[in-house]
């Protein structure tokens, strides 16, 4: 984890599952790395390694920061494309992300935390090119290949509203459509904002 993010404890956050109206909601722009921007992705880098995933948004902790985190074990990526992302120091905290190019198309099983045990095939441009501010607060730019640039497009997606659901065809939606009314229920039946 890096240093820059403070010595406070970090905390795990609710993921809000889909149902939940923040997840629809496009995330602001983020004016400086403050010490609460850093404490955010501390806490988001906590809660993530917590649920076992590999990116969260800050609207899926309740958030309307335009903020992701991303850690992708450089084992979970093919070889040619650990290759590729070697470069790229993990966690990554992308503060404002905004994609600026993609090329070729990768189709592979696609999850999310907000989603828990849908995973559906997702089809999505192999590499993308990012340009992020870090913690440090310097604007900077990535080129990632395969899952991670997958977890990066499926994160900045977050961030403008747009969810896993969106990017299924119409018949994976079918296909799914039970383990959505699930989650929809139990978030009925909990009244929660945070479940």
């Amino acid at each position: 984890m890096p240093a820059a993010i403070g010595y406070t404890v970090a905390m795990i956050l609710p993921i809000l599952s889909y149902g939940n109206e923040v997840l629809r909601e496009k995330t602001r722009p983020v004016e400086g790395v403050t010490p609460g921007i850093q404490n955010l992705a501390r806490d988001m880098l906590e809660t993530m390694y917590h649920a076992e995933g590999v990116g969260v948004a800050a609207n899926q902790v309740g958030r309307t920061e335009s903020l992701c985190v991303v850690d992708v074990p450089g084992q979970a990526e093919k070889p040619g494309h650990r290759d590729a992302n070697a470069a790229v120091q993990m966690p990554l905290v992308m503060i404002n992300p905004e994609i600026t190019a993609t090329a070729g198309s990768q189709r592979n099983s696609e999850g999310c935390l907000s989603f828990p045990d849908v995973h559906v095939m997702i089809t999505r441009p192999e590499e993308v090119t990012v340009a992020y501010t870090g913690l440090d607060g310097a604007r900077q730019t990535l080129t990632a290949r395969g899952l991670l640039a997958r977890a990066i497009q499926h994160e900045v997606d977050h961030l403008n509203g747009v969810l896993l659901i969106d990017r299924m065809s119409p018949l994976q939606k079918i296909a799914v459509n039970g383990q959505l009314k699930r989650l929809l229920n139990k978030k009925k039946a909990t009244g929660s904002t945070h479940d």
